[in-house]
């Protein structure tokens, strides 16, 4: 930890001279949408003779269709991938027989949509790296999604070249531990009141250098990282950049523990969904499910919690879900973040066992307008939370006759009088007994009752791959 304190300290500036006088990493860097900011760091820093054997930029779809192929869209992963693969093969075949046997080859490629006099939209790019972490190695490669959070061109420009050289300086010093490599690439990004230049969402690691590497722990790792709020994996379980997944999307998101998936689970969502359907404008072709959960859910599995975490990830695969890992604590916030993505409309399924969270004041401390700033910013525009029941203690506790403080009970009127909060028409009685929290403490004790609670192919699968600390127990 001594090595990575001490790079933190150094400046862009020191960073690019440490590579260049580096005469053994050597290669090209070629930049679309946002000038040549990354190239221009490490000619600032002086000897860049020793690393930049080319840079370009081919403004020009033509010009970069003829160099690289046609692709779909042009700030895309596969026009980066394009790029990286071109411009690697390239180097090598110009300088594999010219250059010393000791050289490390890299080629750095960025693809991006800066602040413009006709760009109005989410600005953001592609970024990457191919190169060898040792001379004659295989190459290995680092792609990432990035958000430019500045409000003008030249200011997002200045960021991605920072950006680009904490990519190349972290590629050949922290290849060993990629964690390191994601905890560097804000350095120098993020003011003195924690504001961040840059936000990255996506990330994912290849090659001989990178074999062992889980990416799903890795995006995971941005967020307790602070790079970014957020980070979304697929049906299948593949990282994706949330806009690709949520972009001109209806939005229904079930937020939980998912530790494991019950019963309950699937009902919350199948119940909400049937409802959402018939939401004006909700297109079934066009619905994207959500199962969310939050980092201080992860939080309590201690010393298991990668293990846990790649778990429910399977898990709710399984169930055909999305699945968001968020630090956002607040529902407000979470709506907020996934207006970012889609203007449709967004369906939240709620647990009357989570309804004490939702009106308590004390949970809206800092806010200047209190609850009534958060329930506004919540269903500000197309937003529905859906309200499913419980029991306690043998009673049916819903929408209808929860209770809430003597203060908030007319702001919940208006909310359910305005359509907003929306109690469950429909529900399975036999499972509200259900807790994720009790089958999370039977299951390490073997076979029990708690497969009963549990859908069935999350079941086996707990059972097969000894999730959440299953053992079976020898039959007597």
């Amino acid at each position: 930890m001594t090595e990575v304190t001490q790079d933190k300290k150094l400046s862009t500036e020191q960073k690019a001279l440490a590579v260049n006088l580096n005469n053994n990493q050597y290669g090209t860097i070629v930049e679309i949408g946002a000038g040549q900011e990354v190239a221009r760091q490490f000619f600032n820093a002086g000897a860049a003779a020793g690393t930049v054997a080319k840079t370009m930029s081919a403004y020009d779809m033509q010009v970069s269709d003829d160099i690289y192929g046609k692709a779909g869209r042009y700030v895309s992963r596969e026009r980066l991938e394009q790029m990286l693969a071109y411009e690697y093969k390239l180097l090598n075949k110009r300088l594999g027989e010219v250059r010393a046997e000791e050289t490390q080859y890299f080629s750095y490629a960025a693809t991006v949509t800066a602040r413009s006099y006709s760009q109005k939209s989410e600005c953001h790019g592609w970024i990457g790296i191919h190169f060898q972490s040792e001379a004659n190695a295989k190459p290995s490669e680092i792609l990432m999604h990035v958000r430019m959070l500045d409000d003008t061109n030249r200011e997002q420009s200045e960021a991605l070249g920072i950006l680009g050289v904490n990519v190349v300086y972290g590629a050949f010093h922290y290849a060993e531990e990629p964690k390191l490599f994601i905890e560097s690439l804000l350095d120098n990004l993020v003011d003195d009141f924690g504001q961040k230049r840059i936000e990255i969402d996506l990330i994912h690691f290849s090659g001989e250098k990178f074999s062992h590497v889980e990416n799903r722990l890795m995006n995971l790792h941005l967020v307790r990282a602070w790079c970014c709020r957020a980070v979304m994996f697929d049906a299948q379980g593949a990282s994706e950049v949330p806009g690709n997944l949520l972009r001109k999307k209806d939005v229904m998101v079930i937020r939980g523990s998912f530790k494991p998936p019950t019963k309950v689970h699937v009902d919350m969502t199948e119940s909400a969904m049937q409802q959402f359907l018939k939401e004006e404008g909700v297109d079934p072709k066009k619905v994207c499910t959500v199962a969310e959960i939050t980092m201080a859910e992860l939080a309590t599995d201690g010393d298991d919690h990668d293990i846990s975490f790649l778990a429910r990830v399977d898990l709710l695969n399984k169930l055909g879900y999305n699945v968001l890992i968020s630090d956002y604590l607040r529902f407000f916030r979470l709506r907020s973040w996934m207006r970012r993505y889609t203007q449709n409309r967004i369906g939240i399924v709620l647990s009357i066992l989570d309804f004490d969270q939702l009106f308590n004041e004390k949970y809206y401390d800092g806010l200047e307008g209190g609850i009534l700033e958060a329930m506004g910013k919540l269903f500000s525009g197309n937003t529905n939370v859906y309200v499913y029941p419980t029991r306690r203690n043998g009673q049916l506790i819903t929408l209808d006759n929860v209770e809430v403080a003597p203060n908030t009970k007319y702001l919940l009127q208006h909310l359910k009088d305005n359509h907003l909060l929306v109690a469950a028409e429909c529900w399975n009685d036999e499972n509200l007994h259900i807790s994720a929290r009790h089958i999370a403490e039977e299951i390490p004790l073997g076979q029990g009752e708690w497969e009963k609670q549990l859908p069935e192919a999350i079941r086996d699968q707990i059972k097969d791959k000894c999730m959440f600390g299953y053992c079976e127990l020898p039959e007597s």
